[in-house]
Formats: C-alpha cells, structure tokens, sequence
C-alpha cells in the first residue's frame, strides 16, 4: 500500500492509501480527523474544503493526495487555537459572520490566504477573492465586514 507523506499544520504526516489519487480532503478527514474542511459539492466549486497548501488555497475535494507529498498544508484547525485565534478567525466571530457554518471554512482560508498576500485590501478586492466561495444563508455582508475587520479596516 503507497504511503503519502507531508506536512499538516506543521506536523509530519504518512497516510496510507490504496489509491494515491484520492481526494486530499478523504485523508484530512478520515485518515487524521481534521474535520475543518468540508465535503460541499466535490466539484472544486463551493469551497467549503478549501485548506492552504503553502499560503495557496486548494480546493481538497479535487486534489489528489499524491499531489500534496512532500508539501505543507494547512487547515482551519492549524491557522489558530481557541485561546489566540487567527485575526480572520476571530473576525468571523466578532462579525458572527458564520450562520450554518458550513461556508466559513472555506471562507476563512480564502481570506486567510488573501490578507497573507494583500493585507490592506480594498472591498472590491475582498470580494474578487471571495467570489468562487459560495454560501448559501447569504451572510455575505458580514463577512466582507470580518475580512474588513481582519485587515485592520473599520467595516462600513
């Protein structure tokens, strides 16, 4: 059985796998029990598996795990603790930006990954990077106003 090798939040892992072409997202979730990602549309399209592969956002449902040996990733679970969350993290809450929950991952890594990147971004450039984030109990104004708030910028 092929073993996969790489880095999640930091820590060495080895996932054994029948199939090096299965889904990076299987392995987070069922091989290692991080549960922040989550299955959405296993399309790439929703985002609600994205997690970052070196400050990048990845779409996990349809990325191989093959693809990620050797290479660092990190999920909602590895941006911060209870104690000290992410800004973006504890943004979402000071916005209570989630409302079901299940966008937020994906939302959170999107902008996690985009404040790395352009910490001072205009609204139109939050939006751009949110775009192919989808989420259905239409939260979308208080999120914009968290990933305001993340960036150090009053929301409006």
């Amino acid at each position: 059985m092929p073993t996969i090798n790489f880095t999640v939040n930091g820590k060495a892992r080895s996932v054994d796998v029948r199939d090096p072409e299965q889904p990076l997202l299987y392995a987070l979730r069922n091989n290692i029990g991080l549960t922040g990602p989550k299955f959405g549309c296993g399309l790439g399209q929703c985002g609600a598996c994205t997690v970052l592969l070196d400050q990048t956002p990845l779409r996990s449902c349809v990325t191989p795990l093959s693809a990620v040996a050797g290479k660092s990733i990190t999920t909602i679970e590895g941006l911060g603790t209870p104690d000290k969350p992410h800004p973006v993290q504890a943004a979402f809450i000071a916005e209570q930006a989630a409302q079901c929950g299940y966008c937020a991952n994906g939302m959170v890594m999107t902008s996690a990954a985009l404040l790395a990147s352009n910490p001072k971004p205009s609204e139109a450039e939050i939006k751009d990077a949110l775009s192919a984030n989808l989420c259905r109990c239409g939260t979308h104004v208080r999120i914009l106003r968290a990933v305001m708030r993340a960036s150090g910028r009053t929301p409006a």
